[in-house]
């Protein structure tokens, strides 16, 4: 690749910190090739499916100023948190119906909160306390919430199918338990991003791991995947590294003269 400055782009879970959802651990190389990266004035930032406040301390922690969160419908610019686009409203309001009818537990994100809201027990018992703690209102009302930003189903992958509704939404699974409604288009939040800061979309570089992660392995840019990405996501690559806890950005940063 050229010795152009380069606008580096990382998914955080599975490929800037790897452990569990409950705990996550930055390994101190991918720290490093952070620091050296920028030290030769390379752009950094966070392109991830979570929520911008589920973002924020990997945010502040390793020190960047920007950020695609919330699958792409969010943005951190020179740390200027511009907002989120939110899902489709009535396809929600849908989906929550038949979820409601084959009684399937399910959570909202009505906002750019650290807690998912549930209207019984059933969620929290199903999903256990990963990623997100639920907390249970009884009274609420999802006809008339007026903005989603993720819904979550407490189901399996062979239950899936069985969800008519979720043809019409985009979701990424997210554990063996839970079914992530959210947007899957890091590709459109870093495009986006690009256009803000008036720089070639063909000096990107992603690094990913997960089916969230398909679109931003856009043809448009280099992609690279971590060695524990998922088969699909591989194949998609224009290169894989070593697994996130075998120090895979450093690995794929140094293969190629970035630092």
């Amino acid at each position: 690749m050229d010795g152009a400055r380069k606008y580096f782009f990382f998914d955080i879970d599975g490929t800037l910190a790897g452990g569990t959802y409950e705990h996550r651990v930055i390994p101190e190389s991918a720290r490093e090739a952070l620091r050296l990266l920028r030290e030769r004035g390379h752009f950094t930032a966070i392109a991830t499916g979570r929520a911008h406040a589920m973002a924020q301390s990997f945010f502040d922690e390793l020190g960047f100023r920007n950020m695609v969160c919330d699958g792409g419908n969010g943005l951190v610019v020179d740390g200027e948190f511009l907002g989120v686009d939110p899902l489709d409203r009535d396809a929600c309001i849908k989906l929550i119906d038949e979820l409601e009818r084959k009684r399937i537990p399910w959570a909202v994100s009505p906002d750019d909160g650290v807690v998912r809201h549930a209207p019984d027990e059933r969620f929290a018992a199903a999903v256990g306390g990963t990623y997100m703690r639920a907390v249970v209102d009884a009274d609420m009302d999802y006809r008339r919430i007026e903005r989603f930003l993720k819904v979550y189903i407490a189901c399996r992958v062979e239950d899936e199918a069985g969800i008519a509704e979720l043809a019409h939404i985009p979701h990424a699974r997210q554990t063996a338990t839970c079914l992530f409604v959210e947007p899957i288009d890091k590709a459109h939040g870093i495009a986006e991003m690009m256009d803000r800061l008036r720089a070639p979309v063909s000096q990107v570089v992603v690094f990913g791991d997960g089916e969230n992660d398909m679109m931003m392995f856009d043809e448009r840019w280099f992609s690279i995947a971590m060695g524990n990405a998922v088969p699909q996501l591989k194949a998609r690559a224009d290169y894989v590294t070593s697994d996130v806890e075998h120090d895979g950005i450093w690995n794929a940063c140094r293969h190629f003269g970035w630092i």
